[in-house]
């Protein structure tokens, strides 16, 4: 029996070992790469030398639009325009605001974000997520925290500095391991980052760049941030139930029974605040507001002579309030926190509510900052042809290899994950990989928008195992209350399955709604791209 127990133990530790070496690997070519705004300085130059490069060979490809298309080329020829000239040169120092000023997420992003300020800053978010959470029952907590994390990304960093420590605090409070409720929070925040019910910052960010990349091929296509707002809702719950079945069956047998002398300090009993009498009833009339809020946008959009249906063909598809949905996104957000901080005492006027939209911008510096030089980058690339060019290139080899049908999602999917490992920022890799493979996969007959939404998938599923997202290193320090020999290879391997979990069944998932019922991922969302 000791023989076999000890043979047992040298294979763990050797995979362990390897593991380990695996993600020193990963974490030391992530610290190879520059800060993301160097990174699209970078990338800007390097597409203007380029350009010059492939201007000077005349290198070019077929036109694949059809005759008469809106931005084809007279003689049917796409070349590569090179920006190392005089012209080039003038389009580059006249074209620097506007690149900038011009950038779709920019705005869409800001306007959303103010109205989400309001509901944070007052305590609305905050108070919802303890309430779901401490109010859940013993059988279905694990579920529920997952869940509360998902949802929580609405608000940005919420998530990470409210739910993860509370839900650690949760599980040690019912006898069970804290770093199993600190695994299911993060799990739900960062492994479901894209998942939701509601429209959240995430979704004008990356429908803005996706629209830029469509582009280059369609001039007139647009994209709404509303456009995977059903697949996503759908993955809402199947990530949550994910989610609690690794913690259940996988995570929390492996880590065993929690000995407190792990801690690196004395714990102190575990003290869970469950939302006051004053807060509770904050959070009824903030929820009667949401209510009547969406009545009212409801009767807008749901009798057949709704003011905000499309005006000529009286459709939802197209119609004023999904061109708008960012400005209901901010009025949904406004409304029930305002309505939220009045009642509990957190918010008495409109300068409160002035005050924590200015806060909330105030943060958004190096976001503004990344948003500059990821402007310059997708102009230029737009300009030189280059993306139109690679997708054209890259859309022959798929059909080449007979990799132009669903099973390209696959490897499309991988393919994110791999590259979020290195590079955590959602809006910084979909601003470096969409130019590329939005038009390669339009080309090959594939939306907008299903393309973005399985781009969602790989990003999302990889952040719970990269050293290079954000906040992995506030996630480290609260595990280390709990396991004071916490490192970062453990923290890694406890979220690897996960990742792995994840992107299995979201993309089974993404398949069996988009290709086997032929579902749309959003509203107005077509599935294959017609010229």
């Amino acid at each position: 029996m000791s023989v076999s127990n000890s043979t047992q133990n040298t294979a763990t530790e050797k995979q362990s070992g390897a593991f380990s070496r695996f993600l020193a690997t990963v974490e030391w070519l992530g610290n190879l790469l520059p800060h993301p705004v160097t990174l699209f300085a970078m990338f800007a130059v390097f597409i203007v030398l380029l350009s010059g490069i492939l201007g000077y060979f005349d290198v070019s490809v077929a036109d694949p639009r059809p005759v008469g298309a809106k931005g084809r080329e007279a003689d049917g020829v796409i070349e590569v325009i090179s920006l190392v000239s005089a012209e080039g040169l003038q389009r580059i120092v006249t074209g620097l605001v506007t690149n900038f000023t011009g950038f779709a997420p920019l705005g869409t992003v800001l306007v959303a974000l103010l109205g989400v300020s309001v509901a944070e800053h007052s305590g609305l978010l905050s108070t919802a997520m303890r309430s779901m959470v401490v109010n859940a029952s013993p059988r279905m907590v694990t579920v529920v925290i997952v869940f509360a994390g998902i949802v929580s990304n609405t608000a940005s960093e919420l998530g990470y500095v409210v739910l993860i420590p509370l839900a650690a605090m949760i599980f040690h409070s019912l006898g069970r391991h804290p770093l199993a409720g600190l695994a299911a929070a993060f799990a739900g925040v960062s492994g479901g980052y894209s998942a939701n019910l509601l429209l959240g910052t995430v979704d004008p960010l990356l429908a803005g760049i996706t629209e830029s990349a469509a582009h280059m091929i369609d001039p007139e296509y647009v994209v709404g941030p509303e456009v995977n707002w059903y697949f996503m809702i759908v993955s809402t719950f199947v990530v949550a139930f994910m989610g609690a079945f690794v913690t259940e069956k996988i995570v929390e047998p492996r880590l065993g029974k929690y000995d407190p002398s792990e801690a690196g300090e004395d714990l102190p009993e575990p003290k869970i605040e469950k939302p006051t009498a004053q807060e509770r009833k904050a959070l009824k009339m903030a929820g009667l507001a949401f209510a009547i809020v969406c009545g009212l946008l409801a009767y807008t959009i749901v009798p057949e002579d709704g003011i905000l249906r499309h005006p000529e063909t009286g459709l939802v598809a197209g119609s004023p309030f999904l061109k708008g949905i960012v400005a209901f996104i901010f009025i949904t957000f406004v409304v029930p926190g305002f309505v939220y901080g009045r009642v509990a005492g957190t918010m008495k006027n409109d300068k409160d509510i002035i005050n924590a939209m200015a806060k909330s911008m105030s943060s958004l510096g190096l976001y503004i900052t990344l948003v500059f030089f990821a402007a310059q980058f997708v102009a230029f690339f737009k300009w030189t042809n280059l993306g139109t060019v690679l997708a054209v290139k890259g859309a022959a080899l798929l059909q080449a290899i007979g990799l132009d049908g669903p099973a390209v999602f696959v490897f499309f999917i991988l393919m994110c994950g791999l590259v979020n490992l290195s590079l955590g920022s959602a809006s910084a890799q979909w601003a470096v990989t969409a130019p590329i493979f939005v038009p390669m996969l339009m080309l090959i007959g594939f939306s907008p928008e299903v393309i973005q939404a399985a781009y969602r998938i790989g990003d999302s599923t990889t952040n719970l195992i990269t050293p290079m997202m954000s906040y992995f290193g506030l996630i480290l320090a609260i595990a280390t209350k709990y396991k004071k020999d916490m490192g970062m290879g453990t923290l890694i391997a406890t979220m690897l399955p996960y990742s792995m979990v994840y992107i299995v069944g979201w993309t089974i998932l993404f398949y069996l709604w988009v290709f086997v019922a032929g579902l749309p991922v959003g509203p107005g969302a077509a599935t294959y791209y017609t010229p």
